[in-house]
């Protein structure tokens, strides 16, 4: 027996309730009528032939006469009404329960529908539970199976959502086998370069030492560009195959901070720029000291990039039940509107980029922020300057 019978089964269940109480009130309602007649004309014979026994032979042909009446005749018969006897003073003492009958009928119809709408809120609940728990299942990474032999109404859905995740699986496969080849093929590129980069460095050493000139000094600033591209390259790479060691400790965001602006403190005093972080306590969260630095830095250095001589790049940070956050900005013109949806692409360089950067610092900061649970954003701030906002959860 099939799902869908069963539930036609279940759903005749009151109906028939129905139509056998109906069917029983009906031969039981006759019954007392019947009954009920009888004894009032046996009590109204009994008293005529009590008062006038020698009318006795009358009074059973009248009977005889009152048995052969057809329903037609009786029906409508209001003989008595004038001698002053009216229908309800008849049939007053009925049996009590013909008057709970009718109650007791509708409960029992009324037991029989709220046990088929719980049965079916109750299968409904489970099938929608069973549904949740597979989606739950999947979204987990542990795909199981959902095994439901019997149709129902649910079964289309359940076919559709199959084909769903199925599908999703797919696509996510060809996704990640897609990622670890690119991380492959950028590795590859990346220690392709390290070579000849190595070669041209000998080479300027030795033209160096033979003359110095302009084109030298060029031909040096090129190669350290191509030797930080190729540096980058690798940690991307790193970053995409999931490689890159991460520690898991206790990281002080006072110390990340002042960390990564002494790193810069070259660049800033060559550019006589400041940083400014406050002390507001100790708050921590757990990731990696020294790649959080590096991200870190370049943050700052976008700011102290696009601020001006005797600028300060400020810094704030604070803790919430949820994540810390980290807030770093600058007080010069802020981001190009058109620049802000692409700041965090690979090899993005907005329009008002300046030095000799390759567009992968913002996009290593976010991969760093991402892999120990964060997020970055970068926007203009209301008074002028831009701004990038941390943010690590906890959970």
């Amino acid at each position: 027996m099939n799902e869908k019978r069963k539930q036609g089964i279940l759903l005749l269940f009151p109906l028939v309730i129905l139509l056998l109480g109906t069917g029983f009130t009906s031969v039981l309602f006759y019954h007392v009528y019947q009954q009920t007649a009888y004894e009032h004309i046996s009590a109204f014979c009994e008293i005529i032939l009590e008062n006038t026994p020698e009318a006795e032979p009358q009074l059973l042909s009248a009977l005889k006469d009152f048995h052969a009446l057809t329903d037609q005749e009786v029906a409508e018969n209001h003989h008595l009404e004038k001698y002053g006897y009216r229908a309800d003073e008849f049939c007053k003492d009925l049996p009590l329960y013909i008057f709970l009958l009718p109650f007791l009928l509708f409960l029992a119809t009324a037991c029989a529908f709220a046990f088929v709408i719980r049965t079916f809120h109750r299968r409904i609940q489970k099938r929608i539970a069973d549904l949740t728990e597979y989606l739950e299942q999947v979204n987990t990474g542990a795909v199981g199976t959902l095994i439901q032999a019997q149709e129902d109404d649910f079964s289309h859905l359940q076919d559709e959502i199959y084909k769903t995740v199925t599908m999703l699986c797919q696509t996510i496969e060809a996704a990640v086998a897609a990622k670890s080849n690119f991380a492959e093929n950028l590795a590859n590129i990346a220690h392709q370069l390290k070579t000849p980069i190595t070669s041209a460095f000998l080479s300027l050493q030795l033209m160096k030492k033979e003359t110095a000139n302009e084109y030298v000094t060029s031909m040096e600033k090129q190669l350290k560009r191509l030797n930080r591209l190729e540096e980058s390259l690798l940690t991307l790479s790193r970053i995409d195959s999931g490689t890159l060691p991460f520690k898991q400790e206790q990281v002080d965001l006072y110390t990340a901070l002042n960390l990564a602006a002494e790193n810069l403190s070259d660049l800033l005093r060559k550019k006589h720029i400041s940083v400014e972080i406050p002390e507001n306590g100790c708050i921590e969260f757990s990731g990696d000291l020294e790649w959080t630095m590096e991200a870190l830095m370049n943050l700052m250095k976008n700011c102290m990039e696009h601020s001006q001589s005797g600028g300060i790049v400020h810094c704030g940070y604070s803790e919430n039940p949820l994540y810390v956050e980290v807030r770093i900005w600058d007080d010069g013109a802020g981001f190009d509107p058109e620049d802000i949806p692409h700041l965090f692409d690979r090899f993005y360089r907005g329009r008002r980029a300046v030095g000799n950067g390759i567009g992968i610092g913002l996009a290593l900061a976010r991969s760093i922020f991402e892999l120990q649970n964060g997020t970055v954003t970068a926007y203009n701030l209301r008074n002028g300057g831009a701004c990038f906002e941390i943010r690590i959860y906890s959970h």
